[in-house]
């Protein structure tokens, strides 16, 4: 059950659960003063006219709801340390598995679905822990404290006092069976809102671009309607449950206090003891109401710790550390009869052979959805292949701990991401000690440094989110400065000249070729100039390799190669 998952974490700090244990029983053992008290003056003191002992009477009352303030007041700062600890410790676990978990999950899974379980989700299981907890723990104690004086004082109207109980412990139980659906309801409904708000101010410039304002508008309406009619559905529900435990509760007191006088007419109670006794009613009845308000958090929290544990329970990406670990390669790479789906049914690439000597540059060309991505992302291993070798100076990829392989290789993608941050922040990725001097170095080999020098604080300067302050040629040239800097033997380019002007064009290919110097490269492109001076090019058809050689054996062979050239490639040329 996830919310005892949440409650594990507790486990991390004993010390500070025993210390708040402490602190919550002796609040609770302060709040039995007043009954007592009261019965004494009634019961004593007034009938005796014993007035030299109302004054210090007042005071014991007085001292115990300062040691019960007290006790409070360190509790509560005890459970703010402890329980932040541990969403502390429950977000950075979130965050640490939704880094190693593979990229196929994260294909099925809508980003803003992910940022509501980080953003909602986790703060609504905080909840439960926080108020859950201390609240829980306290009216817990509470009542059983209570309740035992209770018996102590009269059994047989403490009975009677428990009448209700039967009928306030079925309605939470009829209410907590049915309580999950609708908060599940609640969470989708959240998720469905947020993942909509997320592509939509993604794409807030193509929806402008076509005139979509109305019919965006008129989807954010209908998913904030999904919402809005499972939020009014909980709450429904929830405002005849809470007032018929509330009435109960106050059936109670009437029959303590019906049961009280009547003893008291027979004489076998005083009306002190009677006061008293409603009092203890009253901080018995309390923390039982206050549990049915826990219930509707926990409940809450029940939801959305389903969500945060479903990732942390999704399989994790096998062998990020595991496996053989290099840290140099010649660069001899091959794919020998190499298959791979997506799907697990259909075949996105098959029977791949491709022979990459050190140093050399293999092209990738074909139509769009040939299988020219995929070849790359088997070799990242962001993808694993299912049939056929794939080595890199003979030791077969798999073999190779993922994080060491990943090391090796420089990738350059067609749409370049820049974190938000700084050009010094995004270009130490590829180097996290990189000084300044090699900063401008390898923005001036990849024809960035001119650009870097005009912004406003040149390496200090915020690119914006995604990087959407710099043009996309800028962008990608930063991206080749990252992949210098890193200096990989393996180097991969998939479309890295796409989108961009003929005379951006041309600076990032003189970048690139600059960076493809004694390493062994795969380019992905569609453009004449980034492939025909490439060792070797294999052509892609419909996830099968049918044409390979040279650029001028390719164009003479008249074959898929030559049509593109003609079409497409010549004409990107431009």
């Amino acid at each position: 059950m996830s919310v005892f998952r949440v409650l594990s974490y507790l486990r991390r700090y004993p010390g500070m659960a025993v210390a708040q244990l402490a602190c919550a029983i002796g609040g609770t053992l302060m709040v039995l003063v007043l009954p007592m008290v009261t019965r004494s003056i009634i019961d004593d003191i007034i009938p005796h006219q014993a007035w030299e002992k109302l004054t210090p009477a007042g005071l014991l009352v007085l001292g115990a709801y300062l040691a019960q303030n007290l006790f409070n007041s360190l509790r509560i700062r005890l459970n703010n340390t402890f329980e932040q600890k541990v969403i502390y410790d429950l977000r950075s676990d979130l965050y640490q598995r939704l880094q190693r978990l593979p990229l196929k999950w994260f294909d099925n899974r809508p980003t803003g679905d992910i940022m509501t379980t980080v953003s909602e989700d986790v703060p609504a299981v905080e909840r439960v822990l926080i108020d859950g907890v201390e609240q829980g723990l306290v009216a817990v104690l509470q009542i059983i404290i209570v309740a035992s004086f209770m018996f102590y004082t009269d059994a047989t109207l403490t009975w009677t006092a428990m009448i209700p109980l039967p009928l306030l412990m079925l309605g939470a139980v009829l209410y907590t069976k049915s309580a999950r659906e609708r908060h599940r309801r609640v969470r989708k409904a959240s998720s469905g809102l947020n993942s909509l708000l997320h592509d939509n101010v993604s794409g807030m410039r193509q929806i402008k671009a076509y005139a979509m304002e109305q019919e965006e508008h008129e989807r954010f309406n209908e998913s904030s309607r999904s919402l809005k009619d499972a939020t009014l559905h909980l709450m429904h529900v929830w405002s005849i449950y809470r007032p018929s435990m509330s009435f109960l509760k106050d059936t109670g007191v009437v029959i303590i206090l019906w049961f009280g006088a009547r003893a008291i007419m027979h004489g076998t109670m005083k009306a002190g003891d009677l006061t008293a006794f409603l009092l203890l009613a009253r901080l018995f009845y309390e923390p039982v109401e206050q549990l049915h308000s826990l219930n509707q958090m926990i409940q809450a929290g029940r939801a959305a710790g389903e969500r945060v544990f479903g990732i942390m329970d999704a399989e994790e990406e096998a062998g990020i550390n595991d496996g053989q670990t290099i840290t140099t390669v010649r660069g001899h790479i091959r794919y020998d009869n190499v298959g791979f789906s997506y799907t697990g049914k259909l075949p996105t690439v098959h029977g791949i052979t491709i022979d990459a000597q050190p140093g050399q540059t293999i092209a990738l060309v074909g139509p769009t959805g040939a299988g020219k991505s995929t070849i790359i992302n088997l070799l990242t291993r962001f993808y694993e292949h299912d049939e056929g070798e794939l080595t890199i100076d003979g030791i077969p990829v798999k073999q190779i701990s993922k994080s060491s392989l990943r090391r090796l290789m420089g990738y350059v993608t067609q749409e370049s991401f820049l974190f938000n941050g700084t050009v010094r922040a995004n270009l130490l990725i590829g180097k996290r000690h990189a000084t300044d001097e090699e900063l401008w170095s390898v923005l001036a080999s990849a024809n960035a440094d001119e650009f870097v020098k005009r912004l406003p604080q040149q390496l200090d300067t915020h690119v914006g989110e995604r990087g959407i302050k710099l043009s996309v040629g800028e962008k990608q040239r930063i991206s080749i400065a990252r992949a210098l800097l890193r200096n990989p033997p393996i180097l991969l380019l998939d479309e890295a000249t796409a989108s961009v002007d003929t005379e951006t064009e041309r600076q990032i290919q003189e970048a690139l070729e600059r960076l493809m110097q004694q390493r062994t490269s795969f380019v992905i492109a569609h453009r004449l100039s980034t492939v025909r001076n490439a060792d070797r090019i294999y052509v892609l058809e419909h996830g099968r390799i049918i044409e390979q050689g040279t650029h001028d054996e390719l164009i003479a062979a008249g074959g898929l190669y030559s049509e593109l050239c003609r079409t497409s490639l010549i004409a990107a040329q431009g």
